[in-house]
């Protein structure tokens, strides 16, 4: 068959090396379902309207049930873009005096539109489950470690004792803005271009509130001109996809440290390392390594976006075919980096005895020892920080004696003489006793983290029957569009 495209205004074929510029159909495997629903929903509102028969309807219908279960392989690759390739197979099929109707009313610029929003709406909600699993898992392994000493770091220095659970849920909180920004993401995600044609709409009286419903979409959008040229929804979520891959890539570089000979604090588990191809006592952490150069393909699929979005006029540009290959490898590379961290983790092998050990290394009890004294002695803390900053100089363990030498020094008396004593300052420099006072919220205490893990499970489970309801929603919609299809045949 003829390109129906081409065949009227222009009467030049493209060489191939045009065709291969051109196309879009290596990127337009990820919409090849969506398409297909797309044209279901807009074939049986046209018969609705009076737009086509119900007889073409039905030959319509049955054709497109025909591609769904080919699959794309069937389609001619040498089109540029999977909406003619699609059209094209289905006037073979039934015949351009019926298939030929199908694109009545509408554009390749909502169609494509319509369909890169209904494929990425999938990709969201697929990646909010992933990113819910990854949430649990950190949970589930935070509240076995409430009481798991070990350093925590500022400028990756050892700075005040903290537990593996507390370090665990900072991760986990991040995670969970990460959700929040998907799910409102979602909601600027799931509107329906379909029906605004070129950018104009059209003169056909059609219904687009019924075709948006059909596909699970809120609704539809309200400008025909907006609909068609705004890609900025694509940036928001490459927006949130590089910031959980930003998350991500916290996690692998402490995991890369923390597996570290140095370290010592945790091992990945083999399925997650690798070894050297000269070296044979090696394991490396590879998994890790890859996840923290991937979150620079997303980052840098986020900085095309917005390069390819910047400066175009109203409406639709053929510029922004080139926005969706950047999309799709950025969701993807985000929801299997979240499957892998939640692997690692899962399996992840926690040496606590090294951690605890490692939790006064650094004398990261002076804060507290400070504190005591302000408490104890009545002191100013800018006093006190002098005071143990002095000690810190000879002693990472100092006793009461040595604590009244320096006071001596600074203030001319000693503090025991305050009321400081000898068993307030073990108690200051025991690493558990420093995180038992920690009580604040937010803070590290036992007692605290439970109570904040509780919480955290009860917003995760609210959280979790939201999306459930989102992709129900979805699953619904396409479940009884599919059925209408059937009906209609």
């Amino acid at each position: 068959m003829s390109d129906i495209l081409r065949r009227g205004r222009l009467s030049k074929s493209p060489s191939e090396e045009m065709r291969a510029y051109t196309s879009s159909m290596d990127a337009d495997k990820w919409i090849f379902e969506a398409d297909v629903y797309v044209d279901m929903a807009h074939t049986l509102m046209l018969q609705e309207q009076g737009i086509i028969s119900k007889e073409d309807c039905s030959k319509i219908l049955f054709g497109l049930l025909q591609i769904q279960e080919e699959g794309m392989d069937k389609l001619d690759f040498s089109y540029e873009d999977i909406h003619i390739s699609l059209e094209s197979r289905l006037i073979d099929i039934i015949g351009e005096e019926a298939g030929g109707r199908m694109h009545s009313g509408r554009s390749r610029n909502d169609e494509v539109a319509t369909c890169i929003r209904f494929a990425l709406r999938g990709e969201l909600l697929s990646l909010l489950e992933d990113l819910m699993k990854l949430e649990n898992t950190l949970t589930t392994l935070a509240t076995n470690h409430i009481h798991t000493l070990m350093p925590g770091f500022t400028h990756l220095q050892h700075a005040q004792p903290t537990t593996f659970a507390h370090h665990l849920a900072a991760h986990a909180d991040a995670f969970e803005r990460d959700i929040a920004r998907l799910m409102s993401a979602y909601e600027r995600v799931n509107i329906c271009p379909l029906g605004s044609a070129a950018f104009a709409s059209t003169g056909f009286p059609i219904n687009r509130y019924v075709t948006a419903q059909r596909l699970g979409f809120f609704g539809p959008m309200t400008n025909s001109m907006d609909a068609v040229s705004s890609r900025d929804f694509l940036i928001e979520c490459a927006a949130a996809f590089a910031n959980i891959m930003i998350n991500l890539s916290r996690m692998a570089e402490e995991l890369i440290l923390w597996s570290s000979q140095e370290f010592n604090f945790v091992e990945l588990d083999d399925t997650y390392a690798s070894t050297s191809s000269i070296m044979p006592q090696k394991k490396n952490p590879d998994t890790a390594e890859l996840m923290r150069g991937k979150s620079g393909t997303v980052v840098g699929s986020l900085a095309a976006l917005v390069t390819i979005c910047k400066g175009l006029p109203l409406s639709y540009n053929r510029d922004l075919q080139e926005a969706t290959p950047h999309i799709i490898k950025s969701a993807n590379v985000t929801d299997t980096s979240v499957r892998m961290m939640t692997g690692i983790m899962e399996t992840l092998t926690v040496n606590a005895d090294i951690m605890e050990a490692q939790s006064i290394a650094g004398f990261t009890t002076a804060t507290e020892l400070a504190d005591t004294m302000v408490r104890d002695a009545g002191i100013p803390f800018r006093t006190a920080h002098q005071i143990v900053g002095t000690l810190s100089k000879t002693t990472t363990n100092p006793s009461l004696s040595e604590i009244d030498a320096v006071s001596s020094e600074i203030l001319g008396y000693k503090l025991s003489d305050k009321g400081l004593t000898e068993e307030a300052v073990k108690g200051a420099l025991d690493p558990m006793s420093n995180v038992e006072r920690r009580m604040v919220v937010g803070g590290p205490a036992p007692i605290q983290m439970r109570d904040d893990l509780t919480d955290k499970k009860k917003r995760l489970s609210a959280l979790q029957k939201q999306i459930w309801d989102m992709d129900l929603a979805v699953e619904k919609a396409l479940e009884e569009l599919t059925e209408e299809v059937k009906k209609e045949i």
